[in-house]
């Protein structure tokens, strides 16, 4: 298949194009490379990929030195012309969309980034598969979107109206987008709503990247509701090999499906949602703990409150990953935080 990925300088989405292409596909990596955080890891990811830094500029579509399946284009989703331009010449059978605007705390500081990444890129997007015949989208979303539900494990039966940050409003909104383009021109999406992804190669501006560099270096960790918020980690493998099944396998409609009774996840359009996560909640002080043994050094740790967009706890249900792909993320934190530990000292010590 040819595959458009979106972020594919980012951290699921090299991920996934490394194995994507090992698996024999073409693929087309698409990403805007900003400076949210560090860009030096961005072009380090490309670098594994067989894309030179010094080869890239905006709006042209490199081949990668190392995978002849491989191109690059640096390019911004909120750009319609190039996007489509994009999208008409190499007509893609798949599109993996992950480019996004992330974090919660920083949509507070500057929600109008949000919107034009998350929101007007996610149009784009989907108006590129309206009118180029893409057979398949599958675009992130997130456990954030379940903002104030209390009900554990979080499901995808379960209703998720009431966001507590902007970043997860707009991820919300994605998924309204797509079951929009669906419902009216037939167009397969499915969201797949990440829980805490970590592992080798990880944005630094996660809590668990930030330990590691400031353990490493003797300096303070902040740890916020003194240690008790819990998080569904998922190791980066089992979430690439979630996406992967998803991929190849589009959603059909459901001739049954009402609006009365039937299931939130689903419809009478070609759409879908599922979590991914590692349906095992970890406490943050175990967490902490966890890693320190993966260092073999305590660290400094400074308790704070909760901040404000974040939420107590993340628990996904898998079941539906389970019935229809026969597949459960389940590396341990144990194992995924020694990758990740081993990963760092070898790659940035």
């Amino acid at each position: 298949m040819k595959i458009l990925i979106t972020g594919s300088a980012g951290f699921i989405g090299f991920h996934t194009a490394v194995r994507l292409l090992n698996e024999g596909h073409e693929i087309v990596g698409l990403d805007n490379i900003n400076d949210y955080y560090d860009v030096n890891l961005k072009y380090g990811r490309l670098r594994q990929c067989g894309i030179s830094r010094a080869s890239i500029a905006d709006h042209v579509l490199l081949q990668s030195e190392q995978y002849p399946g491989y191109r690059f284009i640096k390019a911004d989703l909120a750009d319609r012309e190039a996007l489509h331009s994009l999208m008409k010449t190499e007509r893609f059978d798949r599109i993996l969309h992950l480019a996004a605007q992330a974090g919660v705390r920083y949509s507070i500081e500057n929600p109008y980034v949000y919107i034009n990444s998350n929101i007007i890129g996610t149009m784009n997007i989907l108006e590129g598969c309206r009118q180029f015949g893409t057979e398949h989208l599958v675009y992130a979303s997130s456990s954030s979107v379940y903002g104030l539900n209390r009900k554990m494990p979080f499901s995808t039966e379960d209703h998720a109206d009431h966001p507590v940050s902007l970043y997860a409003a707009t991820k919300k909104s994605n998924e309204l987008m797509a079951h929009s383009y669906s419902h009216l021109y037939q167009i397969p999406t499915t969201g797949l709503r990440f829980f805490t992804v970590y592992g080798p190669w990880g944005r630094p501006d996660m809590a668990y990247y930030k330990f590691t560099k400031s353990i490493f270096e003797n300096r303070q960790i902040e740890i916020y509701n003194h240690g008790k918020m819990k998080r569904d980690f998922t190791y980066i493998d089992d979430i690439v090999e979630g996406i992967v099944n998803v991929l190849h396998k589009a959603p059909q409609p459901n001739d049954h499906w009402n609006g009365l009774t039937g299931r939130v996840s689903e419809s009478s359009a070609p759409y879908k949602i599922y979590n991914i996560g590692n349906n095992q909640p970890v406490e943050l002080g175990r967490f902490v703990e966890v890693l320190e043994n993966c260092i073999g050094k305590k660290a400094n740790k400074l308790f704070r409150e909760m901040q404000p967009g974040d939420v107590e706890a993340t628990w996904a249900d898998v079941d539906d990953l389970i019935h229809d792909f026969g597949f459960r993320p389940d590396t341990s934190i144990e194992a995924g935080l020694d990758k990740f530990v081993k990963w760092y000292q070898e790659t940035l010590i």
